[in-house]
């Protein structure tokens, strides 16, 4: 019988990007060796987000909101990657730009990425959790398992897949990890054929290091894509921001939190480009460049309050960046997760993707004197005023180790 395996992404997003404040409860991850975390190599970050920015690219092409986690997805294929073998690693290496670099140079780069984004910042949480669930019956490699438990953190459950509840307690945890915001990512019932989840689940939550004050928030027309206008709650604040403007886009970051470490970076196109033709751009090379553009600025911003969700299959836009022999039955060697002499072929069935963002002005009691103080100043002369007030691309990235957690675009923030 062929045997699935079913990688469920984020969780596999799970992503909630919650902006108030934060103190959530968190999963502990384990702080690693010294030389673990000495040897810790952005160079490799780069990679991931590159492929991010490709894997985005390939999902950007309807007219619908949009959020990934590019360090969500490829934490989890990584750690499938770890079971894979002949030229379902090669195209799983090539697809996810990791060709070349040494196994356990890429599990320790991930163990110290791990700590690193979940430490960043005591006034931010980010959630970081990864599982494998396995079915009771089948064998699988001791040392594929003592991989993914040392170098990503994971619990491993063991389950009877055919019983209906298994399905309910692996939601569960899904639920759990992800504060209640995205509660079922299996769908009962569990195949028969399928023989392990592997899952990822990313929450963060963070305030605003200047929130924006309620009470200037009005509504705004948000023009969309083919022309048509909408109505959008708008938020407004001034002050001093890390801010560029080049031929064809103005960008602006909004930090959280007391280290400021961690951002939102917000890219407006010109209202003459289209945002279709910005993301085309979208690479690491470019994104290094656009990072050390930003200079301090006194201006103004106009930010839609929004609230989305997205899902997919990330099936179809993983074949088309070269892993498809991934997802064929007899094709697809995962021969290194199953224990010596164990039968049957393995292949992943499934990649999910869900995501939940939801951004507003993330008052607190501080914030609102720092509000009332913006609210009664005289009106200044800016360097820049940037209304939001069109499809725009955002990206959610933490500043030490370069990572982009989240990226995403608004077309609609009515929808």
């Amino acid at each position: 019988m062929k045997r699935r395996l079913a990688v469920l992404m984020g969780a596999f997003g799970l992503v909630a990007v919650l902006l108030m404040a934060s103190g959530c409860k968190k999963t502990a991850i384990s702080k690693p060796d010294a030389d673990v975390l000495n040897s810790f190599d952005a160079a490799m970050v780069e990679k991931a987000n590159d492929f991010g920015f490709n894997l985005y690219k390939n999902l950007a092409l309807g007219n619908e909101n949009l959020m990934i986690s590019p360090v969500g997805v490829s934490l989890a294929m990584d750690m499938a990657y770890n079971g894979a073998t002949g030229a379902t690693r090669e195209a799983m290496a090539t697809a996810l730009n990791i060709q070349g670099i040494d196994i356990d140079s890429l599990n320790n780069n991930n163990r110290a990425l791990l700590y690193f984004l979940t430490s960043a910042d005591p006034k931010v949480s980010l959630n970081i959790a990864n599982s494998i669930w396995m079915f009771e019956d089948f064998k699988f490699s001791e040392a594929f398992v003592e991989t993914v438990q040392n170098d990503y953190q994971a619990e491993a459950k063991k389950l009877d897949f055919a019983d209906p509840k298994s399905a309910d307690v692996i939601n569960k945890w899904v639920k759990d990890q992800t504060q209640g915001t995205i509660d079922q990512i299996v769908t009962p019932p569990i195949k028969s054929e399928t023989i392990m989840f592997l899952i990822n689940a990313i929450y963060f939550k963070g305030a605003w290091t200047s929130p924006f004050e309620q009470e200037l928030t009005t509504d705004q027309s948000f023009k969309l894509a083919d022309g048509q206008t909408v109505t959008a709650p708008t938020m407004y604040q001034s002050g001093t921001y890390d801010y560029f403007k080049t031929a064809g886009f103005q960008a602006l970051r909004l930090p959280y939190g007391e280290e400021q470490q961690m951002a939102m970076v917000l890219f407006l196109p010109d209202e003459e480009v289209h945002l279709s033709e910005f993301q085309k751009q979208l690479n690491q090379d470019n994104w290094s460049n656009w990072m050390a553009l930003f200079e301090e600025k006194e201006g103004s911003l106009t930010l839609p309050k929004f609230t989305m969700e997205y899902e997919n299959s990330l099936n179809q836009a993983l074949t088309d960046l070269g892993m498809g022999i991934v997802f064929e039955p007899g094709k697809a060697d995962f021969s290194g997760m199953a224990a010596a002499g164990t039968a049957g072929d393995i292949y992943i069935s499934d990649v999910k993707h869900k995501t939940f963002i939801q951004v507003d002005e993330a008052g607190t009691e501080a914030a609102a004197v720092t509000s009332v103080e913006v609210g009664t100043t005289s009106m200044p002369v800016y360097d820049f005023e940037l209304k939001f007030d069109r499809p725009f691309f955002y990206a959610i990235q933490d500043r030490k180790t370069g990572a982009i957690i989240f990226m995403g675009s608004v077309l609609d923030p009515s929808k």
